[in-house]
């Protein structure tokens, strides 16, 4: 019997989750007048610091302690981890500098373009074989690039560093079977000494962001711990939850808020070029969501014929 009031909840969980990050352009647009660095510096210390008292309240941080320490004591889970915390530093600071640059389309097409970047990845790594209709959705997506590149001003490089670098994000988390909040908690701690030493740097020079006359921004900065890791809490919660098929349907809620923000409260110039390369991007899209077709019934071929069939 299904488990209607867990399936709710993993639903509530997803589409909270993306509708987080369909709206973090405006949160970030409040600190538009600090550097991008600066902000990603005070973002993965906030994080660890919000992470940790959260493990702390939920009696979790000695279980955390232990699977971090046995990640730690193994090269090839370190190497891992490492690589995830490069790659997801790199997709933050990107965001972050985009959408204060005036670049939110880019950064919705660069999500919309994740999925099938994720296919791409698997193919290339996974040695995973592509259907006809990833085919089919992998070359509208080219189309929509090769526009963007031809059309609009130059190769939508925005989108591109956002959609493979949290698609190599994904595929390292994938290898790594870590616990989101574990894998997130010690991505942050290993970044936080330095991201510490860079923010002490800069108030010591005078420059900093944390000065008297701003308390509004301090406790924006502060807040983007909490910022960063509810929704990363709602979407583990979701993927316990709900199949993969329904969370990654939900997943375009995140872009096309972002896409309307972009253009209806900051007046990004839409074109008529840019709304084609995400007319492929769409159409890449609905392609690649389409169930499988059904093959029809057919006699159970011989032993030697089936093993041919399942290579």
């Amino acid at each position: 019997m299904t488990n209607r009031p867990k399936i709710d909840a993993g639903l509530a969980s997803a589409v909270g989750c993306y509708i987080l990050w369909g709206f973090l352009p405006i949160y970030w647009k409040f600190l538009s007048h600090v550097p991008a660095l600066e902000i990603l510096a005070h973002r993965i210390v906030w994080s660890f610091v919000f992470l940790i008292g959260l493990l702390a309240v939920t009696g979790k941080i000695s279980p955390a302690r232990r699977e971090i320490a046995a990640i730690l004591a193994d090269r090839k889970k370190l190497a891992g981890v490492l690589a995830a915390t490069v790659l997801i530093s790199i997709n933050w600071l990107v965001y972050i500098w985009a959408v204060n640059d005036s670049r939110i389309l880019e950064t919705s097409l660069g999500y919309y373009i994740n999925p099938l970047v994720s296919v791409l990845l698997g193919i290339v790594v996974l040695k995973e074989r592509l259907s006809l209709r990833q085919t089919v959705a992998v070359a509208l997506a080219g189309l929509g690039v090769l526009n963007q590149a031809v059309n609009v001003g130059g190769l939508p490089w925005v989108s591109l560093a956002l959609a493979f670098s949290f698609g190599l994000y994904g595929l390292c988390k994938k290898m790594l079977h870590i616990g989101a909040v574990t894998g997130i908690t010690l991505e942050t701690l290993l970044l936080s000494p330095i991201s510490f030493l860079y923010l002490a740097w800069l108030q010591n020079q005078g420059v900093g962001a944390l000065t008297p006359g701003q308390p509004a921004t301090a406790v924006l900065l502060i807040l983007t711990g909490a910022v960063t890791a509810i929704p990363l809490l709602l979407f583990a919660n979701a993927a316990n939850r709900i199949p993969l098929t329904i969370l990654g349907f939900i997943q375009y809620l995140s872009p096309t808020i972002a896409l309307f923000v972009g253009v209806f409260i900051y007046h990004e110039p839409f074109s008529a070029g840019r709304f084609l390369s995400f007319a492929f991007i769409w159409a890449a899209l609905a392609v690649f969501s389409l169930p499988p077709a059904k093959r029809p019934a057919r006699r159970e071929p011989p032993l030697t014929e089936a093993r041919e069939t399942a290579k």
